[in-house]
């Protein structure tokens, strides 16, 4: 199972990692918060000090095309808040 699926890189995320040393990843559904913090510290050699998960429940979409209204949803995810060490950062484009 592949726990860490990929960063988030959004303003909100961004704002986290530059005032709170926090990172958000979207991870596997089945992943708890050790497992989590184990991939992390694997996978970056960082020291985790936290880990906070919540699903994000996945939006509805529609949109007007040539054969008439469609819509449907965007899946449900996971995503995990990382909080590190003071001192110790993560770079997503030289380890992703």
């Amino acid at each position: 199972m592949e726990i860490i699926k990929k960063p988030i890189l959004t303003e909100k995320a961004s704002l986290l990692t530059e005032k709170l040393n926090r990172y958000a990843f979207k991870v596997d559904h089945r992943a708890n918060k050790i497992q989590i913090k184990q991939a992390v510290e694997e996978m970056f050699g960082v020291t985790v000090l936290a880990v906070n998960t919540a699903v994000v429940a996945g939006k509805a979409k529609s949109r007007y095309t040539k054969a008439g209204f469609v819509s449907g949803r965007a899946p449900k995810y996971k995503k995990a808040i990382i909080t590190v060490k003071d001192g110790e950062t993560i770079d997503f484009y030289t380890t992703l």
